[in-house]
């Protein structure tokens, strides 16, 4: 009896202490008991690590809530599966070649704006980041609900081995990050990102050296991409330099730029897209629906841009606003000018197609412009690709443009304009209103408009309706159910 009283008392003042040990807050380990090991390197002279997550003051933690050690520059060299959570993104994460980091559905991901947080997939990395209607995955900014800015972090990239037209691994990604693309790999993947949001992204590096929402530089056609919302982004929302991705359910919810810019041979499909814009918020560049251009020069490198868009909702900012001005005292940001140096501009066209662009667009609809189409040639080629049949325009239906077409960039008159003798011609039509409205293009232009009331998508379903079988909702049916959201600056996270 003595010797189990005593084993009883030893137990006792055992399990005692394993309490005290459990509950101590003296414990500087963040995740006592684990034995994962960290194991780091260089690349490119940046810090390099097998494991992404990290505690805010940048200490290892496999169970910690930071993506990236607090380093402007952090690259992951491993395979990771986060759990689902909310997490904050510090720096400019690199997802190195033979990486994948995979983000479940559900998945809240809060960008640093002192660090300019940015998610860089090099190529032959993997960002998974699939969600579901139910369970969207966010990317948005840090700051609170009501206070968040265009620009508050710097956004999503993803690079791949597909071809461009500058060369193999020879162009530097849009933005400021180190990272090069291109390859000979048309069907090559960089991942997959389906029922994900991106909001408040786009901070400039340097001057003209902004990260878009969601940059695709030579992505292949190995990638998915399928409901994805660019929201509030302080450049572009979606851009592509080269590559073969196709991409379906697109959205650029009030962006700040253009759009959907394509560039150097970006030669995928895009189907079923919708951009809604802000009537007080554009870009110094003048923004656009479309911008395409082959490359910056104009030349006749190849691939060609030969993307094809099909089934497009442009919601220019006429729609939804009667007292609309295309003025920069109207254009004022409506409290939302991001406070890193980017200016206010006038709103330019729906479609900018320009400088030996082969864009081809078709079943699609855009409302409220102060320019529905400008056929630009003042670098290349762009109106002798339309006339030879190397573009085309097909089953687009123009609504309550100020004019149909302009011939020149910043130029707001539909006039043929004469690019060698640099001169006008006021009494015929511009070469863009002209070719947009030749029978064969079986286009549609409807002159007049009187504005809606903006009421989340059930305005744009309505609209969509009274313009069947083209646009972003060609039959009726709603794909932004559940996943997207119109009023990101409201929302908690």
């Amino acid at each position: 009896m003595k010797t189990d009283k005593m084993f009883l008392g030893c137990m006792g003042i055992l399990a005692m202490s394993m309490t005290f040990m459990s509950c101590s807050s003296d414990n500087d380990d963040p995740n006592p008991g684990t034995t994962t090991a960290y194991q780091w390197s260089t690349d490119g002279g940046f810090k390099a690590c097998d494991h992404i997550l990290f505690t805010d003051d940048g200490k290892e933690a496999p169970k910690g809530t930071v993506i990236g050690n607090g380093d402007q520059n952090f690259v992951f060299k491993g395979t990771q599966t986060l759990e689902r959570g909310t997490y904050t993104l510090k720096g400019w994460v690199y997802v190195a070649d033979g990486s994948t980091l995979t983000i479940p559905a559900g998945t809240v991901i809060k960008g640093d704006k002192e660090t300019k947080a940015t998610i860089i997939v090099e190529p032959g990395g993997k960002l998974i980041a699939n969600g579901t209607a139910a369970e969207p995955i966010v990317f948005t900014s840090e700051a609170a609900a009501g206070s968040r800015k265009p620009g508050d972090w710097g956004g999503v990239i993803l690079c791949g081995k597909a071809p461009n037209n500058n060369g193999v691994l020879a162009q530097q990604i849009e933005g400021g990050p180190r990272t090069k693309h291109g390859g000979n790999d048309a069907q090559d993947c960089s991942g997959s990102l389906q029922y994900v949001r991106i909001e408040f992204a786009g901070y400039p590096f340097e001057k003209d050296k902004e990260i878009n929402g969601l940059t695709f530089g030579s992505v292949g056609a190995g990638t998915t991409i399928d409901h994805v919302q660019v929201s509030y982004s302080n450049d572009d929302s979606f851009e592509w330099f080269g590559g073969t991705v196709n991409c379906k359910h697109l959205i650029a919810f009030r962006g700040w730029d253009d759009d959907f810019d394509t560039d150097n041979g970006f030669a995928g499909n895009v189907q079923y897209a919708l951009s809604v814009r802000d009537s007080r918020i554009a870009d110094a560049s003048q923004s656009n629906g479309f911008e395409s251009d082959n490359n910056a020069s104009g030349s006749t490198a190849e691939p060609y841009t030969t993307a094809h868009f099909s089934y497009v909702t442009f919601v220019g900012p006429k729609t939804f606003d009667a007292s609309f001005a295309n003025t920069a005292d109207y254009i004022n940001g409506n409290g939302l000018n991001p406070e890193n140096g980017s200016s206010m501009g006038l709103f330019q066209a729906a479609m900018h197609i320009r400088r030996n662009s082969r864009l081809n667009v078709e079943k699609t609809l855009a409302i409220g412009w102060p320019v529905g189409l400008i056929l630009d040639n003042e670098k290349g080629n762009t109106q002798g690709a339309a006339t030879n049949g190397l573009m085309s325009l097909k089953g687009v239906t123009f609504v309550g443009m100020d004019i149909v077409g302009s011939d020149f960039n910043k130029v707001y008159k539909d006039e043929l304009y004469d690019y060698v003798s640099k001169t006008t011609d006021p009494t015929k039509k511009s070469f863009s209103s002209t070719f947009f409205q030749l029978a064969a293009n079986q286009n549609t232009v409807i002159g007049s408009w009187m504005a809606r009331t903006w009421s989340g998508i059930a305005s744009i379903l309505a609209l969509s309706n009274e313009y069947p079988g083209i646009g972003a909702f060609p039959d009726g049916q709603d794909w932004t159910t559940g996943w997207a959201n119109f009023d990101p600056q409201n929302t908690q996270y």
